[in-house]
C-alpha cells in the first residue's frame, strides 16, 4: 500500500527530532501508536559497547485509552524465548505468530498463556541495526483485532529511515562521550573554555565555564549569548576578539572582574572542525584553583614513581607549595624523617630538587586523579 508524502513527513519529523530526545524517539512512538491504532508499544535501544549490566534505553508508549494499562515488560517478553530477537531480520515486520515456537508444543502453550496475561493478543515486531554500533527493537500490540495492512505498511516504510537515524544517534553518542571526556579532564584541573566570534559573542561554553559565568542571550534572531560583564570589561573583551580576528593579536589575558580574581586567556582559535561549521575567532580559557583528591593523588604518585605511602604523601604535600619541614609536620613526621624521605623521593623520581619535583607532579597524572 502506498503511503502519502504528508503521511511520511508526519513520521519523519518526529524521527529527526527524536534523535535529541532522552530517551530518543518518544514522539515517533506516540505517532506510530496513533497511526497503527496500537494499544501499547515500546522501543528498546541497545548499544554494542554498553556494559553487560547496563540497562537498555526503553521508550514506553500507550494510547490514551490504555493509560491505565501496565507498561509492556521488555524483560518478561525476552524471557518468553520468542523468535530469537537478535536473529530477527532487520527491516522486516514480524507478526506475533511468526515469533511463537510452534516446534515445541509445551513451550508454545506457555508462551501463549504469558502473552494473554500481559494483554498481548496481536503484535508486530520490528528490528533495525546501526552497523553493529546499536540495535533497536520495536513492539506494538493490540488486544481485539489484528493490525491492518496499512499499519504494517507504515512500520515497513519507517524502518529504513529509523535505521539511518539510529546510525546518526550512535555517532552522536560517541561524540557526546568524547566531549564528556575532554570536559571532565579540564574540570578536574579547574579549567573552563568558551568560543567567541569576532564581536565577542559566546558561540559555545563548556560546563565549567557555564558554572563560573553569567550570560545574557542575544536579541532574536541573532544566536548565541554574551557574558554579563561591567561595560569596561565587556568593551575590552570585544576589542580583544576583534584584534584577534584582524590578526593584530594572537593571545591576550584579560581580567573579568574589577578585583582581578578571575582572568580569561583569549587565544586565536586553532580548533580542528569538520565542515559545515561556524568557526570561532577566539577561544577563552578560565582557570580556578582546584586540587585533586589527596588520597587518590597519593595512590597515583606511589604507583607511578614506586614510592611508599608516606613518601607519596610527602611528595604531594610538597607539590602544594609546602616546605619539607612544614609538609612533614602536616604528616606528623619529624624534620629529620621528612628530609630522609625527600632524598628517597628525589632518587626514585629522578627530580633534581624540590622545584623539579613539583613540576614532575603537576605535569603528571596526579592532578587528574
Amino acid at each position: 500500500m502506498s503511503i502519502s508524502v504528508t503521511y511520511q513527513r508526519e513520521l519523519a519529523l518526529p524521527l529527526i527530532e527524536g534523535i535529541h530526545e532522552s530517551p530518543p524517539w518518544g514522539g515517533l512512538m506516540r505517532e506510530l501508536v496513533a497511526r497503527t491504532y496500537a494499544r501499547r508499544a515500546y522501543l528498546v535501544i541497545n548499544l554494542a559497547n554498553a556494559a553487560a549490566d547496563q540497562a537498555p534505553s526503553i521508550v514506553q508508549v500507550a494510547a490514551p485509552r490504555a493509560t491505565a494499562d501496565p507498561p509492556l515488560d521488555y524483560q518478561k517478553i525476552v524471557d518468553l524465548e520468542l523468535h530469537p530477537q537478535g536473529r530477527m531480520r532487520p527491516l522486516r515486520v514480524y507478526s506475533l505468530d511468526e515469533m511463537l515456537d510452534y516446534g515445541r508444543p509445551e513451550r508454545l502453550a506457555s508462551q501463549k498463556v504469558a502473552l494473554q496475561n500481559m494483554g498481548i493478543h496481536y503484535a508486530r515486531f520490528l528490528r533495525v541495526t546501526a552497523g553493529g554500533a546499536a540495535d533497536a527493537q520495536m513492539l506494538l500490540v493490540r488486544e481485539r483485532e489484528d493490525f491492518s495492512a496499512a499499519a504494517v505498511a507504515t512500520l515497513s516504510s519507517i524502518a529504513p529511515h529509523l535505521t539511518v537515524a539510529l546510525k546518526t544517534l550512535a555517532a552522536l553518542i560517541e561524540q557526546r562521550l568524547q566531549v564528556a571526556l575532554a570536559q571532565s579532564a579540564l574540570q578536574r584541573l579547574g579549567i573552563g573554555q568558551m568560543a567567541f566570534d569576532a564581536t565577542g559573542r559566546v558561540m559555545a561554553a563548556d560546563t565549567h565555564a557555564n558554572s563560573l559565568m553569567a550570560f545574557a542571550p542575544e536579541p532574536p534572531p541573532v544566536p548565541g549569548r554574551r557574558l554579563q560583564l561591567i561595560p569596561a570589561v565587556s568593551h575590552a573583551l570585544e576589542n580583544a576578539c576583534e584584534a584577534i580576528a584582524s590578526g593584530r593579536l594572537t593571545s591576550v589575558p584579560l581580567p573579568l572582574d574589577t578585583h582581578g580574581g578571575l582572568w580569561i586567556l583569549l587565544r586565536k582559535a586553532d580548533l580542528l572542525l569538520e565542515q559545515p561549521c561556524a568557526v570561532p575567532t577566539a577561544v577563552g580559557a578560565l582557570r580556578t584553583y582546584k586540587r585533586e583528591n589527596a588520597a587518590k593523588a597519593h595512590h597515583a604518585i606511589a604507583m607511578i614513581h614506586n614510592l611508599s605511602r608516606n613518601e607519596a604523601s610527602l611528595a604531594h604535600q610538597l607539590s602544594l607549595g609546602e616546605t619539607i619541614v612544614d609538609a612533614g609536620r602536616n604528616l606528623r613526621l619529624t624534620p629529620e624523617t621528612s628530609r630522609s624521605y625527600s632524598k628517597r623521593i628525589y632518587a626514585k623520581t629522578g627530580a633534581s630538587n624540590q622545584a623539579d619535583l613539583v613540576r614532575l607532579i603537576l605535569t603528571g597524572l596526579a592532578p587528574l586523579s
